[in-house]
């Protein structure tokens, strides 16, 4: 039997060199701006992506990869190696219709096959940490079994904080009312969104102003970490000072270990808006 395949999604915004370099394949999403389509994370990167945003009148659209996709994918990888098991992570089946679409992917592989579809119940690195991990243990030669275990692993493990700029592209997206949006910019609230266990998007707290919401972040985390060794992925959009900023704010509250760096995708990008900062935080 070979090395286990690894396939993810845009959504798990992993840099491409980390991809290439641990043999991820991945399906893109698509972003619609009017009558203009692009592929995430292909044709439209985070700095254009930004700018048309920010340029645009109406919020673009975003669409998940048809079934077709997906199996083409799996079938390239199994006349590549038909013995190989595939693990295909996905983002959170509450958020996008991306994960059904790989599973009626795997129903359309004609010849006998090992799939997996797993949902990550999560969003950008949150999937991108089962990702990597699931990569690495593969290339170690690890069982797709115990890989699963730790995908499993992460998934109770990991905490995710996203912290928006401005309320404008949760109420385009129908994520809050219009009043609500405009009484938050007046009184500068600041949301602190997440996900629930079954990986759907919820507010955590409201806060005035960015430095409380980053402290009250750090709160949240200290309670579930405590002094454990964590490291700590920061996510960022068109502006990594936000992420620096809450990293500092994070660094002198908990033990953390290892800190790396990451953009929020054009999908994710559309509902969260410039100017996000995020993290991914897990034990070590």
């Amino acid at each position: 039997m070979g090395k286990v395949r690894i396939v993810t999604d845009s959504t798990s915004d992993i840099p491409a060199e980390v991809r290439e370099q641990l043999g991820i394949s991945m399906v893109p999403l698509k972003v619609l701006f009017g009558e203009e389509t692009f592929q995430d994370a292909v044709t439209i990167h985070s700095d254009l992506f930004y700018e048309k945003l920010q340029a645009s009148q109406a919020l673009p659209t975003t669409s998940q990869p048809s079934p077709l996709e997906f199996s083409d994918l799996y079938e390239r990888l199994l006349a590549e190696d038909g013995d190989a098991p595939i693990l295909s992570i996905h983002l959170s089946a509450t958020l996008s219709g991306t994960h059904q679409s790989a599973l009626i992917a795997k129903s359309m592989i004609e010849q006998e096959a090992d799939i997996t579809v797993v949902n990550s119940k999560s969003a950008s690195y949150g999937i991108g940490l089962q990702v990597v991990k699931a990569a690495k243990m593969a290339q170690a030669g690890e069982s797709k079994e115990r890989i699963l275990e730790e995908i499993e692993r992460l998934q109770n493990d990991v905490q995710l904080y996203f912290l928006v700029d401005t309320l404008e592209y949760l109420q385009k997206g129908g994520r809050i009312g219009r009043a609500s949006a405009l009484i938050g910019s007046i009184l500068n609230i600041k949301p602190i969104l997440s996900l629930d266990k079954d990986g759907g998007v919820y507010s955590v707290d409201k806060v005035r102003g960015s430095k409380k919401a980053m402290s009250r972040i750090a709160e949240l985390l200290k309670d579930v970490y405590g002094d454990d060794p964590v490291g700590m992925i920061l996510a960022y959009t068109d502006n990594k000072e936000p992420a620096d900023e809450l990293g500092e704010r994070l660094k002198s509250a908990l033990n953390v270990k290892e800190v790396g760096y990451t953009t929020v995708g054009a999908v994710i990008g559309v509902h969260t808006g410039p100017g996000t900062a995020a993290v991914f935080m897990y034990r070590v």
